[in-house]
């Protein structure tokens, strides 16, 4: 059995740069990365799973870090259905949420099979993924999803979405209140590629279109709805990616002297349907049923896609008019 030692010594670094280069947990230079990624495959270097020997052990580990700017209802209406499709299956859940889970799990812990949330463009937790000797299930798209098993709401197609919707209704310029700044700055693949469908979008539709991430605080909504009318005069709607922001922007917009949806229409992506809001919903419990399917289609050795992606529903409510 190939060890961690072997892979450090292949890979002329210490055993705990191994561990670190496969867990993402502390920075590691790209040429060492390489040359530890190198000798993983040189030497079919799998990480113990921790599987009972004498089979199973009917729990599915849930990786879902408490990272600032994560909106924690959000994630615990699909963690939820995760816990319930998994019961249908004899399977309970074992919920990680602190940054070095996966590496525990990876290496330890007894689990069938991971699920993992929060993904990254370029999440640095993918070399381990790929590495393990176990199923494996992403919510989230990154980058590159080669070798792996990802599922996720569309988000390119809701941004997409979204402006179609506006376009139509003849609006000329919008914005995008998106999440929270260090959600951007980790570059978490939802909020990346709902900005790329935006954006693109807009320019398809020749609309003037910005993007604002914000602060998820309600007190944020008033400093935020002020500049954007500042800033963008001519502005006549709003897509809202940020939850907790939704119902203080609403309420901000209107303190501003503006009615909605007369002056300004807004739409929002969001994990709820909220009564009067033209919305895509996040659709949670599709999500968590979906990844436990797939993840239980492995443990039984069937073949499921590279990618599933969930088409955006667009539900019109009385907060867009036209312009």
């Amino acid at each position: 059995m190939v060890r961690i030692t072997d892979v450090a010594r292949r890979a002329g670094v210490s055993p705990s740069t191994v561990s670190y280069a496969l867990s993402g947990k502390r920075p590691i230079s790209a040429e060492t990365r390489r040359r530890v990624e190198a000798a993983v495959r040189e030497l079919g270097y799998r990480p113990q799973s921790g599987a009972p020997a004498h089979g199973r052990s009917k729990v599915l580990a849930v990786a879902s870090p408490l990272r600032a700017g994560v909106h924690l209802p959000a994630v615990m209406r699909v963690t939820q259905s995760v816990v319930t499709a998994a019961r249908a299956y004899d399977h309970d859940v074992l919920l990680l949420t602190h940054e070095e889970g996966l590496t525990r799990v990876g290496e330890s812990a007894p689990a069938d099979a991971l699920l993992v949330m929060d993904i990254g463009l370029h999440d640095p937790r993918l070399p381990l993924l790929r590495s393990l000797n176990r199923p494996c299930v992403l919510l989230g798209l990154p980058a590159d999803p080669y070798g792996l098993t990802c599922v996720d709401l569309d988000y390119r197609a809701a941004g997409e979405a979204c402006v179609h919707h506006l376009a139509r209704l003849g609006h000329r310029t919008v914005a995008l209140v998106g999440s929270p700044p260090e959600v951007h700055l980790r570059r978490t693949a939802s909020a990346h590629r709902l900005v790329e469908g935006f954006t693109a979008a807009a320019d398809h539709h020749g609309l003037a279109s910005s993007v604002h991430p914000a602060e998820s605080a309600p007190a944020a909504a008033h400093r935020i709805a002020d500049r954007l009318l500042r800033e963008h005069p001519a502005l006549t709607a709003v897509v809202v990616h940020n939850a907790p922001l939704l119902e203080p922007l609403v309420t901000a917009f209107e303190q501003l002297g503006l009615r909605i949806p007369e002056d300004l229409s807004i739409m929002a992506v969001c994990p709820d349907d909220p009564a009067t809001i033209t919305s895509v919903t996040l659709p949670a419990t599709e999500l968590g049923t979906r990844a436990v399917e797939l993840v239980m289609a492995q443990l039984h050795g069937t073949p499921v896609p590279e990618v599933t992606l969930l088409a955006p529903r667009l539900t019109e409510r009385a907060s867009t008019r036209r312009a």
